[in-house]
């Protein structure tokens, strides 16, 4: 009899899981969602390049975050900055003409691409670049962009000198002085950095090692085994990472997923998975537990702007991680906050799209 009794209970459980999740009150019913991978094509692209075709040579509103070593230093934006002066700030600049870059190196047949190369060759001239590096070389400023803006401009580099089209080469040699004093700029920092930086902004450690090592492994490598040193003299014996508490109010970076994505970088596959379940358990096997998609109640405010930025981050970190280990729960969450935010790009407020397409495209370059 009591088997039969526990029968029953078993079988009408099962019914009424079958039934709408409106229903019952006592059976909540979670019903996964399949969220489509974003793709890079044409349709893509023109949606997104104008955001960032539209300010590299937008130079009001304009954040400087200079160092003032006198009158003299008080000039306009594109004075000090003749290269990278627009969409509000330096770094924002650099990852715009990075977005630019990477339609016209993906998608060779896209319209925009001639209107794209004559902005851009009027931007990275020899002449602009030497006077950024005289910028950064200044004695009140050597720290300038550390390592946020230093990590975007090796991504330019590692484009130009990826993609190898005439116009490329031409842009990266000009580039170039810019790209080697940014190399020694790390090289002299890290080793002085005893403990990572793990915020959510811009001087996050992980972040800036992790872009930084994309360009080194290519083409830098006193660089980039300075990181991958470093790297593991920081996290290898982080455990537990509070991924819970996340995220802050004004993250654009997710610290547990921007160090998990610099160690799959660093270390063989047989000693990251082990690693990563120990910095973040059960993770793999339950990814949607721990993150839930970042709202953003105001996206002219700047900083709130951020979470969008946040859930593109999170995406690409996903990506990153989900492919490497083949696992779907993190695609498909990646796809999950890639959505949410790429849909709502377009509000019109200045306060995200001076940027939020580099990291919108970036996300989908990873997605594959």
């Amino acid at each position: 009899m009591k088997k039969i009794i526990i029968t029953i209970t078993v079988f009408s459980f099962i019914l009424a899981c079958k039934k709408s999740t409106k229903s019952s009150q006592n059976v909540v019913i979670i019903e996964e969602v399949i969220y489509p991978k974003p793709v890079l094509n044409t349709k893509s692209a023109d949606y997104l390049y104008h955001f960032a075709f539209d300010c590299i040579d937008q130079e009001y509103p304009n954040k400087l975050g200079q160092v003032l070593g006198d009158a003299s230093y008080l000039k306009e934006p594109s004075e000090l900055h003749p290269a990278f002066y627009g969409c509000f700030d330096w770094h924002s600049s650099v990852h715009g003409h990075w977005a630019l870059l990477n339609i016209m190196k993906e998608i060779p047949s896209f319209e925009g691409n001639d209107a794209i190369l004559k902005k851009l060759q009027t931007t990275i001239t020899k002449e602009n670049i030497l006077k950024e590096v005289a910028y950064f070389d200044d004695v009140h400023n050597k720290t300038f962009e550390r390592t946020y803006g230093w990590a975007w401009l090796l991504k330019v580099a590692e484009t130009l000198r990826d993609w190898n089209t005439v116009e490329a080469n031409q842009m990266s040699q000009n580039l170039e002085p810019l790209v080697q004093l940014v190399e020694l700029k790390y090289l002299e920092f890290l080793p002085k950095l005893p403990y990572p930086i793990r915020v959510g902004e811009h001087t996050n450690t992980a972040f800036g090692m992790s872009f930084a090592l994309d360009y080194a492994k290519k083409y830098a490598p006193e660089l980039a085994e300075t990181i991958r040193l470093k790297a593991k003299e920081y996290y290898f014996n982080d455990k537990g990472c509070p991924i819970s508490w996340e995220p802050s109010g004004f993250d654009f970076l997710s610290p547990c997923l921007q160090e998990a994505s610099l160690m799959l970088k660093v270390l063989p596959e047989e000693e990251f998975i082990p690693w990563l379940d120990a910095f973040l358990p059960d993770f793999r096997s339950n990814p949607a537990a721990y993150l839930q998609v970042a709202q953003v109640t105001d996206r002219s405010d700047g900083k709130l702007a951020h979470l969008d930025g946040l859930n593109f981050s999170r995406a690409w970190c996903l990506y990153e991680i989900g492919i490497a280990l083949k696992n779907d729960e993190m695609i498909n969450l990646a796809n999950k906050h890639f959505d949410y935010s790429y849909k709502k790009m377009d509000s019109g407020e200045y306060a995200g799209a001076h940027w939020l397409a580099s990291f919108a495209l970036y996300a989908i370059l990873k997605s594959d």
